[in-house]
């Protein structure tokens, strides 16, 4: 039998999703030290849960298992139990899914791996339901059998568990000598078209996701070259994203990711990061295509961040549920007899345009989507109609149980939102979307910092209910810095690049693995991590080496400082070979390695405030260069002394504009048209 629920510690913990398991009667610890000497006193193995609040398969795997008080009590019998919020503790996950991944196991959450009482896996699934069932064995016979093999093969069991912990503690992947070089981002570019879907937009088949990096390395190697077929690739899936059942037509936002090839029926749950990458890449396509249908979306998406997703710190909250009343989508999706009963007469042209039926288009209710209509030409009043269909329904949708959001702030997702608030806001120039990233910015600032033993003001993974997680990530560093550089294009204060250059030293400080020359995931604060992880590799995110060169890039490029450029070196001479061995799963590093080599930065010496400096930003702003650089300066003797535009003066008195690589700038210019013909040389 197991012990009363006092037992379960869950409840003073900030994560969310860790307080949704309080009640449960496991006897769940959190991450921390108690739970390793509790494993080590009573000689148990350590089962290990990891998930978040947004997970559909996770409440699944809850309500089955972990709400069963007799499978309960065999947990608790037989293991020490400890729940991780994936979110909270990415580098916890970081290290057992790749321990998973050594057993030839698919990852995936919930992940469900069984430990050694110090922490050193020995085997591991993902969901396991209460009894055989979907090919997988019965979570209970699970417990038992696992339980037993770690009484009567202990020393096998050692042995599993030295090997796997050899093998996640060896570099992320093979080392490629290869060199990195423009001309190999192209090739990969063009090869990877294949893959493609030509129909549907997308890389392969069902299940795709929206990744945004591998799609603006593609529109990257456009710009450069120009390819017809890298544009439209882009365009094309991006439009299929844009109007499928992915997008939240009436709300805004962006699902995770789609079930099916035809983008039609998402994976429900909306998270900060997808969205942050999406509205972004949105916007640096749109610089060439001028697609209305782009920027609807980007206006959209941010109405829906200010309406739902608002921090109680003043910055964003991480994810919106799948569910609501226990049913994934139930919240989003229609049948045609409540859209008739809102709308009345308008009904008709609502329900041709997006695709609802009597029979619905997925479990007998209707995603709203526009991919069958996608290419009718509306007129204005049929436009009209359904701005006023959707607000109708968006009122009467608000009245259903809402999905639950996880409102705990993380630095690392909040710095690609304000990233991405900071470079939409110069380029559909609104005021109001900048003054979002940088209240967010300042708030994170203000809220999610402090100072450790030496005194270094760090940065917190997390913030929920007035509380700091007081663990950081390479990924917190390297998306705010991402974010203060962007911030600083915007507003042109130095703070943001000052904020940046101290951020960047403190990450050399914290994070920087001398053996493998590039920067580690985790510090070394926590002695229970059996491995620091160190990847190239993107996830869902952008990987932080990744970010951390594009940021170093752009910190030599604007200060001149040879530090950060021999850093940003030292990263693409010891990785750039296996990021390019490895794409396309390295984007975001190999998108970095470009701006290092072909960054172009825009100096212009004069005040933001004058007529004649907007219109030099709106000539560097008018095509797609996701290389560019831009800053402005009162005089360029305030620049420092390395940088290659110090003490260039303005001409003649006027706004002049420096467009400088490296070492080298071009002659000034003052006039919008001379500047756009300066870019393009």
């Amino acid at each position: 039998m197991s012990e009363p629920n006092n037992f379960n510690r869950l409840v003073d913990e900030t994560s969310p999703y860790l307080r949704q398991h309080q009640d449960n009667p496991v006897h769940w610890w959190a991450w921390g030290e108690a739970p390793f000497a509790a494993a080590i006193a009573e000689n148990k193995p350590i089962l290990l849960s990891v998930g978040y609040a947004a997970c559909h398969w996770c409440h699944v795997m809850s309500h089955e298992s972990f709400e069963n008080p007799e499978i309960a009590a065999l947990m608790n019998d037989l293991f020490v139990n400890i729940k991780v919020d994936r979110e909270e503790r990415p580098d916890v996950d970081a290290i057992y899914q790749k321990a998973l991944a050594a057993t030839g196991e698919q990852g995936g959450w919930p992940l469900t791996m069984f430990t050694t009482p110090d922490g050193k896996p020995f085997f591991g699934g993902t969901y396991f339901p209460p009894d055989a069932r979907y090919g997988r064995p019965g979570f209970p016979d699970v417990l038992r059998h696992i339980s037993k093999v770690y009484a009567d093969s202990r020393k096998t069991v050692d042995e599993q568990a030295s090997r796997l912990t050899t093998h996640i503690s060896g570099p992320e992947q093979r080392e490629l000598k290869e060199s990195l070089a423009v001309a190999a981002l192209d090739k990969a570019a063009s090869h990877i078209l294949d893959h493609f879907d030509s129909v549907n937009g997308g890389l392969g088949h069902a299940p795709k996701f929206p990744m945004a990096r591998l799609f603006e390395f593609l529109w990257r190697a456009h710009c450069r070259g120009g390819e017809t077929r890298l544009r439209e690739t882009v365009v094309l899936t991006l439009d299929r994203i844009c109007n499928g059942g992915i997008y939240d037509h009436l709300g805004g936002g962006f699902a995770r990711y789609s079930t099916d090839e035809r983008w039609l029926a998402p994976h429900f749950e909306k998270m900060l990061y997808d969205n942050a990458q999406l509205v972004d890449l949105l916007a640096i396509v749109w610089q060439e295509t001028r697609s209305d249908l782009y920027r609807i979306r980007i206006e959209e998406t941010i109405a829906w961040l200010e309406r739902e997703m608002m921090g109680e710190n003043g910055a964003f909250a991480a994810t919106l549920d799948a569910d609501s009343d226990g049913e994934e989508g139930k919240f989003y999706v229609w049948t045609k007899a409540e859209i008739d009963k809102v709308l009345g007469s308008e009904s008709e042209l609502f329900t041709e345009v997006y695709g609802v039926s009597p029979s619905g288009n997925w479990e007998g209710k209707n995603i709203l989507n526009r991919i069958e209509s996608h290419a009718r030409r509306l007129n204005r009043d049929e436009e009209n109609i359904l701005a006023s269909a959707r607000a109708r329904l968006l009122a009467v949708r608000g009245h259903r149980c809402h999905p639950g959001r996880d409102s705990k702030v993380l630095a690392d997702w909040n710095g690609l939102m304000i990233m991405a608030l900071a470079r939409i806001s110069l380029v559909f120039e609104n005021p109001k979307w900048l003054a979002l990233g940088k209240s967010a910015f300042d708030s994170i600032v203000s809220t999610m910092t402090w100072a450790d033993s030496r005194g270094r003001v760090r940065l917190a993974h997390s913030f929920c209910d007035g509380r700091q997680q007081r663990v950081d990530m390479l990924d917190d560093y390297a998306n705010m810095i991402g974010a203060a550089l962007a911030l600083a294009a915007a507003t042109g204060e130095n703070r943001f690049v000052e904020q940046a250059a101290v951020w960047a030293d403190l990450v050399h400080d914290l994070f920087w693995n001398d053996g493998a020359r590039r920067y580690f995931f985790a510090t070394s604060d926590d002695k229970h991590l059996i491995v620091r992880p160190s990847t190239v590799a993107d996830s869902a995110t952008p990987s932080g080496n990744g970010v951390m060169l594009d940021s170093l890039a752009r910190l030599y490029h604007l200060t001149g400082h040879s530090r950060f450029q021999s850093r940003a070196n030292d990263l693409v001479d010891a990785s750039g070979g296996e990021a390019m061995g490895h794409f396309p799963h390295t984007c975001a590093f190999l998108n970095g390695f470009e701006v290092l080599v072909g960054g172009q930065q825009v100096v212009v010496v004069g005040s933001r405030a004058e007529d004649a400096v907007q219109a030099l930003f709106r000539a560097a702003l008018r095509g797609s260069n996701p290389n560019l650089i831009l800053s402005t300066v009162a005089a360029t003797e305030l620049l420092p002394a390395s940088h290659a535009a110090f003490g260039k003066a303005r001409i003649e008195g006027k706004a002049s504009a420096y467009v400088c690589r490296g070492p080298v700038c071009q002659a000034p210019v003052t006039t919008a048209a001379a500047l756009h013909d300066a870019l393009l040389r």
